[in-house]
């Protein structure tokens, strides 16, 4: 084995901590992974990305596991590991918060929680809040997909064919290899680049391709207008999936600061951690 496979074993290693779980909802099954034992219930619910998974915040769960009054869950979105996917081919953002309220509604989280949504899932957990504001106590926004619902039709067109034609075209795991490193910043180091490409090898064709089309039909900015929660919008100065500037639009459109995590890249929850963490409420990581 490589030092690099190696150290990305380390890291997968360090996940198995937070074994995945699942349950059986009304609206379907849900994968996901926990920790913390906090007094208060769940404090942080965590949605990731179109090309990643619930191991996308392995320092976010370390970090819960160690803190006394925190418990994340972080999970598989529909259609993604475990996750059974939602019933329509071309979903849009209600589909997936739907599916999120059902799932928090089986595992018995009562209290409102803080909602964060990296990238894709950013649209998941602003409609979640516009569906259920109540349940909702703070939305943190990490290096937001604002969806291409504003976009030409022969944009938004050109922009999903090509996303599925290169799926398509690569496979998983194809697409992995090539990718992957994009979502980190530059300096990142070789083992976080090869344990980013270890999860999203593992997206499911079918997932993948109806979070796409959620992608495609998103509309961030209006759903955010409808919102009265308390709003945080993060994102790295090396980003170039979602890069600061498309960002700070969300923050603007917000009504709040946009928060700089720094040099990090799109995967900010592992490229910058210490800064996501504190974002978040949750301390170090373990």
């Amino acid at each position: 084995m490589s030092l690099v496979a190696s150290a990305a074993a380390s890291l997968a290693d360090r996940l198995q901590r937070f074994a995945t779980a699942r349950v059986t909802t009304p609206a379907g099954e849900v994968a996901f992974r926990q920790a913390g034992l906090g007094s208060h219930g769940v404090t942080h619910v965590l949605l990731h990305g179109i090309g990643s998974g619930s191991a996308s915040w392995l320092m976010q769960l370390e970090a819960a596991a160690v803190n006394p009054h925190a418990r994340v869950l972080a999970w598989e979105a529909p259609g993604y590991g475990h996750s059974s996917p939602v019933a329509p081919l071309q979903p849009d953002a209600g589909d997936y918060a739907s599916r999120l309220w059902s799932w928090l509604d089986t595992m018995g989280v009562t209290d409102a929680v803080t909602l964060v949504g990296h990238s894709l899932g950013a649209l998941m957990a602003a409609r979640a809040a516009v569906q259920c504001p109540d349940r909702v106590k703070q939305l943190v926004l990490l290096a937001p997909a604002q969806g291409y619902a504003r976009a030409s039709e022969e944009d938004r067109a050109k922009r999903l064919n090509d996303r599925l034609a290169n799926l398509l075209a690569l496979g998983p795991l194809g697409m992995a290899q090539k990718r992957g490193a994009a979502m980190l910043s530059p300096q990142a180091a070789p083992e976080l680049v090869a344990y980013v490409q270890s999860v999203m090898a593992q997206v499911h064709v079918a997932g993948y391709t109806r979070a796409s089309h959620l992608l495609s039909g998103g509309d961030l900015l209006t759903d955010l207008a409808r919102l009265s929660c308390p709003i945080a919008v993060a994102s790295g100065q090396a980003d170039t999936i979602t890069p600061a500037a498309a960002c700070r639009q969300v923050a603007a459109a917000a009504g709040v600061p946009w928060t700089d995590l720094g040099d990090a890249g799109h995967a900010c929850a592992l490229d910058a951690p210490t800064a996501v963490n504190a974002l978040l409420g949750l301390g170090a990581v373990a």
